[in-house]
Parts: C-alpha cells; sequence; structure tokens
C-alpha cells in the first residue's frame, strides 16, 4: 500500500484542480456511484496519514482556496522544502500474493479508529490498495501481458475530467464519504504538527518494535518499506522490545523515521527513485545476508521483514532473555 509520502505526493497532482468542476466521470467503483460526482465542484485537497480526501461542493457553491495556494499549503505542512539526507525512489513491489497482501491491508484497517462524523458528505475519503495510485491527465499502460497473455491496461476506479480540460485518474482504492477528515497531525510523521513525545511513549512499550512503528495511531504514514528501513539504519532488530532499548537509541530511530520519510517525498517531488538498503535485498551494503520473516503480533497484521542479523543483532529483554526470531 503507498505509504505516506506517496499518498503527498498524489495529494499534489490533485492540488490543480481544486476549484475545477466535474464535466464527466467514469470508473469501476461499486462502492460509491461515480454519476454523484458529475457537476461538482472540487473544492479541497488533503491527505491525512495514508489517506486522501476530497471535497466537493455544488458547482455554484463557494470555490474554496486556489490551487497555488492549495499546493504552498501541503508542501509546508510536508516539510518537503527542507529534506534531511537520504532516501531515494524506486520500489519494486513485494514479492508476495497481492490478493493476500491486499487482505491483510484491508483487515488492518478496519482496526483504525473510524473517520469523524462518519456518515454522509461532502468528503471522498480515498484508502489505496497494494499498487494504488493516482494519474494527472494521462492513463496508466500495461508494461507487461496478463497471465492470460493479453496486454490490458489497468481499470480505473474512477475517472474525473474537468470543464478545464484536464482529468484525474484513480487506480487500485476503496472510496467513501464522510463528513470531514479523519485529521491527527500530531500522529502523522510528515506533519510539522507530528508529536515526538507521544511517539516516544509508543516506542517505550514491551511490545517488539516492528509491530509498534506500524500502528497508525502514532506513526500516520508509515508503512513496511519504511519501517524496514529505519530499523536498519539504526541497527536495530526488528523484534527487539521496545522497553529494552535505551531512550538515546528511540531518539535516534525516531529521527530517521522522520528523516527517511521526508527524503523520500523530496525524491518523490524532484522525479528521482528510491534505492533501499534492506527492503527486498539479499545483501545489506556491508555484504552481510539478509534475512526475511513475516512477522507480526499472534492473530494480527503481519507484514514481511528484511533484517541483517550482523548489523541488527538481538537485544536481551527485559527477563534476560534474547528476543524471539521466528
Amino acid at each position: 500500500m503507498p505509504e505516506g509520502p506517496s499518498v503527498r505526493k498524489f495529494q499534489l497532482l490533485t492540488s490543480p484542480f481544486v476549484g475545477q468542476v466535474v464535466a464527466k466521470v467514469g470508473g469501476s467503483s461499486r462502492k460509491i456511484n461515480v454519476n454523484d460526482l458529475n457537476a461538482l465542484r472540487l473544492q479541497d485537497s488533503q491527505v491525512h496519514g495514508k489517506n486522501l480526501y476530497l471535497a466537493f461542493v455544488a458547482a455554484e457553491g463557494p470555490s474554496g482556496p486556489t490551487a497555488e495556494e492549495t499546493v504552498l499549503q501541503r508542501e509546508a505542512a510536508s516539510g518537503a522544502s527542507s529534506p534531511a539526507q537520504g532516501g531515494q525512489e524506486q520500489v519494486r513491489a513485494p514479492q508476495t500474493h497481492p490478493q493476500e497482501e491486499e487482505l491483510h491491508e484491508l483487515q488492518h484497517s478496519r482496526s483504525e479508529p473510524p473517520d469523524a462524523a462518519e456518515g454522509p458528505g461532502n468528503w471522498l475519503r480515498f484508502h489505496f490498495g497494494l499498487f494504488g495510485s493516482i494519474r494527472a491527465n494521462e492513463f496508466s499502460r500495461a508494461n507487461k501481458a496478463n497471465k492470460r497473455g493479453d496486454w490490458k491496461d489497468p481499470t480505473p476506479r474512477l475517472v474525473l475530467h474537468f470543464e478545464s480540460g484536464g482529468f484525474l485518474v484513480f487506480y487500485n482504492c476503496r472510496m467513501h464519504w464522510c463528513s470531514s477528515p479523519r485529521a491527527d497531525p500530531a500522529s502523522d510523521i510528515l506533519s510539522v504538527e507530528f508529536h515526538r513525545g507521544r511517539a516516544l511513549d509508543a516506542l517505550c512499550t514491551p511490545d517488539p518494535i516492528c509491530y509498534i512503528l506500524l500502528d497508525q495511531r502514532y506513526f500516520s504514514g508509515l508503512g513496511n518499506i519504511i519501517k524496514n528501513e529505519i530499523l536498519y539504519l539504526a541497527k536495530i532488530h526488528p523484534l527487539t522490545q521496545g522497553s529494552a532499548l535505551a531512550l538515546s537509541d528511540l531518539e535516534r530511530l525516531l529521527d530517521y523515521a522522520i528523516q527517511f520519510s521526508s527524503a523520500w517525498l523530496h525524491s518523490k517531488l524532484h522525479g528521482k527513485g528510491l534505492h533501499p538498503q534492506i527492503y527486498q535485498k539479499e545483501q545489506c551494503p556491508l555484504g552481510h545476508a539478509v534475512m526475511k520473516g513475516t512477522l507480526g503480533p499472534s492473530g494480527g497484521f503481519k507484514r514481511l521483514t528484511w533484517w541483517c542479523p550482523q548489523c541488527q543483532p538481538a537485544v536481551l529483554s527485559g527477563n534476560g532473555d534474547p528476543s524471539p526470531v521466528t
């Protein structure tokens, strides 16, 4: 599933269309009636963690902020103008079954708190699947044949054509209407309002650190790629209990989370690729063999995790036992 930096780039693609009226709609979505969007004005575009929110109003209603104002506001909020050193971007899809991964993402998203004032409204929430994306003024084209040998282009979930002549295309996403965005900037790792203290409190618990980092209540927008990379950068074994680490180690891990996410967003905005150090690798940068395992709480959400046993050694837990490795 696209992580925070990717969804922020999606939001920037939609910003130039803020204030414009939808002239024609299309798409295969069965969750909403796409025709309901016809003749509405796109009033606002916001991103919170891994979710994109678009506000629509009647065309004769107020147009909201200009596209230029919206872009500047979002760039300022993302901190994209002053990224840290590191991360570039180009990540292959995980080597797993997409349907299984998508099911895990769906189950995990259902465990998140509901949107504020859940129900009918003028905000359309987008939650992207494993290969979800947005295209502006172009359609996605097949780059290889499918299992049947056909070169079939991906089917859009939603297409919005605007009176200006431009259009937006949404792929592999779930949509539903809500009254307002679920916004908690204090948990968003790319927000200037990100609350370090609350995040550190979450990291200090006796749970494995790789479980905590994916908790969107404290690390909204942080996903599996960021998790793997920052644990390697911080030289922390993924199953290390947070409570077994020194506060200085947790501070450093949090610094890497913010720096890596900001740098990844900066790379995306400049069309550069990401070259991960550990994610989906067979060797770490020092040439050590990398281990891979599906890690997650018992009966809960599990994700593929990569780590280097030499660079990220197991740490003794509070009772003197080594962190378990499965």
